[in-house]
């Protein structure tokens, strides 16, 4: 059975461009031209993506972001008006996994779809266990543990989190990260990794301010901690 992809812009030419590409590739695809509606589909249908412009009528984009996050996990990419670091920033610190600015070439856009689609469904290796303290991870299952509490993550966080953890004691800078998480070929904003650091710090740790397993190397990226206080 294909995903089903939810667009969500309201400029309908943007989401018939967007559908045509990638009902070619496959996909199933639902649209939605206002937040609210955004939000009644995302409940009622359970996409396997969400392709998420920012400025909406409504209900915005941000606000939408919000409210899927408080209940699920499912894959957001965003779409910005302009290229502008800040809209990105905030979107990326409620959850989103990937942004792509307008205008858009629409056959990038799917490229980052099928990219973000290719490591939610991954995990069909050997089943494997990470660990580090009191911190645990499934990688066929993309389960993580802190003690006994299961910690819902997006699939970006998922993959930056378990490229920490599979190489114990590395220092990996951003853009190293970028490549680990979002493929070689993506050229992102560095600091975006920053973004989905913070996320995943107020998800994993006792206090995101002294943080014991994402742990800040200055002047050069992240390790993993051994979840003991930095």
């Amino acid at each position: 059975m294909s995903d089903t992809i939810l667009v969500v812009d309201d400029e309908k030419r943007i989401v018939d461009i967007v559908r045509a590409y990638l009902e070619r590739d496959g996909f199933r695809v639902l649209a939605a031209f206002d937040g609210r509606s955004a939000l009644d589909l995302a409940r009622r249908e359970h996409p396997d993506l969400i392709i998420l412009d920012l400025m909406l009528p409504e209900v915005s984009g941000w606000d939408v972001c919000r409210t899927i996050r408080k209940g699920s996990d499912v894959p957001i990419i965003m779409l910005t008006a302009r290229d502008d670091t800040a809209d990105k920033i905030v979107g990326l610190e409620l959850g989103a996994d990937d942004y792509v600015s307008k205008p858009f070439d629409p056959k990038e856009l799917v490229v980052r779809v099928k990219a973000v689609l290719r490591r939610c469904h991954a995990g069909t290796e050997p089943r494997a266990l990470l660990k580090a303290g009191n911190l645990s991870m499934d990688v066929p299952r993309r389960e993580v543990w802190v003690g006994d509490r299961e910690v819902d993550l997006t699939a970006t966080e998922f993959d930056l989190l378990r490229a920490l953890m599979e190489s114990p004691g590395r220092v990996f800078s951003r853009m190293q990260l970028l490549d680990r998480v979002q493929g070689e070929s993506y050229e992102g904003y560095e600091r975006t990794i920053d973004s989905h650091v913070k996320n995943l710090r107020k998800k994993l740790e006792p206090d995101p301010d002294h943080p014991r397993y994402v742990i800040t190397v200055y002047g050069v990226g992240y390790k993993l901690g051994e979840g003991q206080d930095a």
